[in-house]
């Protein structure tokens, strides 16, 4: 039997409504979109704030607003937060240590390495914009991040934009530093700018194409780590990348922090899209406790 399905819905990130009026924003929209998509399939759960300043147990308790009734609904759910803004990797990640203790968290982030946002056409001749961010962070910062998470003996979620994020990750891996569980998360860069949604594809990491998703597969041989695809600035599904990865055993992140095209679908559409791609590849659907056994998550 082939192995079941997860499904990760990225509720919000930077997308607001004045983009697409199906965003969640209010802790209270967070929760009933949560909801939705689970009982449509999904079974992790990443959500942004609507204020990312943020930081430590202010921050934290923002995140239970909408958690608690998430919870409430079924206590297997992945939950993930994002890192907030400050000044450094601490402040940053401050919010984590209140997250966990509330037994709701399981599963924190890690983006281990640096990359340029920005899309082409900003600039003269039609040159990256000089008006992007640089999401960075150093190894120093992955390593604190690493220790927090074993100290409160969480999984590790992995944002994967280009290959030397992915070595990396193999690298912690080897030295026996993911032990609670991981998911690798392959970006690939869609036609759009993530910021405001109009065309100009990402310029970090690969396209959304077979022999782009088969150079990571091949790095990621005989690792053992479970993984999922997604098109930031893109559409997983339209691409054919989610279709891809479940004829090739991984997974399928969607949501609307990812999604920018011509339509404004809601997030209980997007994972729909992808529950019935499963259903035409022939592989079912995993419970949240399965996602987590699968991923390794502690219990």
């Amino acid at each position: 039997m082939s192995d079941p399905v997860i499904i990760e819905v990225a509720l919000n990130g930077a997308c607001k409504k004045s983009r697409n009026p199906h965003a969640p924003i209010t802790p209270d929209e967070i929760a009933a979109d949560a909801l939705r998509c689970m009982a449509a399939g999904a079974q992790s759960v990443h959500n942004h704030i609507e204020q990312l300043e943020l930081t430590g147990p202010a921050a934290a308790d923002r995140y239970l607003e909408a958690w608690r009734e998430i919870h409430a609904a079924d206590p297997q759910v992945l939950l993930c937060p994002t890192i907030a803004r400050g000044a450094d990797i601490v402040a940053r990640n401050s919010h984590v240590e209140a997250l966990a203790q509330s037994s709701l968290m399981r599963f924190g982030p890690l983006d281990p390495g640096s990359v340029n946002f920005a899309g082409p056409g900003a600039g003269p001749g039609g040159a990256p914009g000089t008006r992007g961010a640089v999401y960075s962070h150093s190894y120093a910062d992955c390593a604190y991040i690493l220790d927090q998470y074993e100290r409160l003996k969480l999984a590790v979620s992995i944002s994967i934009f280009d290959a030397s994020f992915l070595r990396a990750t193999l690298a912690y891996q080897s030295a026996g530093r993911l032990r609670h569980g991981a998911m690798v998360k392959l970006y690939f860069g869609g036609d759009y700018n993530i910021a405001d949604g109009t065309p100009g594809a990402m310029t970090f990491g690969f396209r959304p194409t077979r022999k782009a998703l088969e150079a990571y597969l091949e790095m990621l041989q005989g690792s053992g780590l479970t993984w999922l695809v997604n098109v930031y600035g893109g559409d997983v599904t339209a691409s054919g990348l989610a279709r891809l990865a479940l004829e090739l055993g991984g997974h399928v992140r969607v949501g609307l922090e990812d999604y920018a095209g011509e339509r404004t679908p809601s997030n209980l559409e997007l994972v729909e899209e992808v529950v019935e791609l499963a259903q035409q590849v022939g592989r079912p659907i995993a419970t949240p406790r399965e996602a987590a056994a699968m991923i390794g998550v502690p219990n």
